[in-house]
């Protein structure tokens, strides 16, 4: 298998004013390239497929309106969290509640995917973009010191680990939020979604879960069998009740490739609001900081956060 050492190329000005920059991997027919913005994967290629697997834009201003989310790293807590607000350490937090002023999504406004990542390691297959959340940014406490390292396997497969430590007890459960195309087509019609989960979280107005999980089964979110992802899907399918070893969460598919994600994580959530693409976003379920009953994502000093995702596109023969 062929490796090609890593490329690294200045992108655009952060509104800061420091660089952003785009580090370009490549190893066994794959090539994918990581903005340091939101610690991004911008493109993802395969051999003998002229398009990129992951929606993205060539230019860096559209990440900072349209684009927001788009194959970044969003958090400290990922999805939403209800009333934004939160418990920690026996205090009640008050959060930026930036959607609708009523939840926090993604961390709030200046989240993680707002922020120039630093590139702390470059090696021939990786990259490894490093980040300090502070104290109190967006309501979470903090510090907290967050990598994000993107790696190529020996197969081609994108490796995404996620690790982080604080200084003060706090959340911290991030997703990585690429929109999905195996066909390059303006819609999802000629996709299948298999997702390995018996239940999921019906949610409220507010997208907030009601309740715990749910049977799928009977549904039109029963994904244990190949079928088109529904049109209005933004929900968390609960693949265990913890975090775990590597396992298997979801195949996405066309008559021409495959995409297989496994993860650490209990959770994935999958939204289709961008028909265009697809969001199979592994994390800890929505709102976890208000529900004992869910898995935890909580963080104390000492304690080091571990996170591991597997994106393996291949041609399906």
């Amino acid at each position: 298998m062929v490796t090609t050492r890593p490329h690294i190329a200045p992108f655009g000005t952060a509104p800061d004013g420091t660089a952003v920059e785009v580090v370009t991997l490549a190893r066994a027919g794959t090539t994918v390239q990581v903005m340091t913005w939101g610690a991004t994967l911008l493109d993802y290629r395969i051999e003998g497929v002229d398009f990129s697997l992951i929606l993205g834009s060539a230019r860096f201003e559209d990440y900072l309106g349209p684009l927001c989310h788009y194959g970044a790293i969003v958090g400290p807590v990922a999805n939403r969290i209800a009333g934004g607000q939160m418990p920690v350490a026996g205090r009640l937090l008050t959060l930026d509640r930036n959607e609708a002023g009523r939840t926090t999504l993604h961390g709030g406004s200046a989240a993680l995917d707002a922020r120039n990542w630093r590139v702390s390691a470059v090696e021939e297959d990786s990259v490894t973009l490093a980040l300090t959340h502070p104290d109190g940014c967006g309501g979470f406490p903090g510090p907290v010191e967050i990598t994000a390292r993107y790696g190529l396997d020996a197969s081609g497969a994108l490796i995404l680990d996620i690790t982080a430590e604080t200084a003060r007890e706090t959340c911290f459960a991030p997703a990585f939020h690429g929109y999905w195309t195996l066909d390059g087509r303006a819609d999802l019609s000629g996709h299948r979604l298999t997702v390995a989960a018996e239940s999921y979280l019906p949610v409220d107005a507010d997208k907030i879960p009601a309740g715990g999980p749910a049977p799928v089964a009977g549904t039109v979110f029963d994904h244990r069998q190949p079928r088109p992802p529904a049109a209005t899907l933004d929900h968390n399918f609960c693949l265990r009740p913890a975090r775990g070893p590597l396992a298997p969460a979801c195949l996405f598919e066309t008559d021409r490739l495959r995409l297989a994600v496994e993860t650490t994580e209990p959770g994935v959530q999958v939204y289709t609001g961008q028909q265009h693409g697809i969001a199979l976003e592994p994390q800890v379920w929505p709102d976890s900081p208000n529900r004992p009953d869910f898995p935890s994502a909580g963080l104390r000093p000492g304690e080091t956060y571990r996170q591991t995702s597997r994106f393996a596109v291949t041609h399906k023969t």
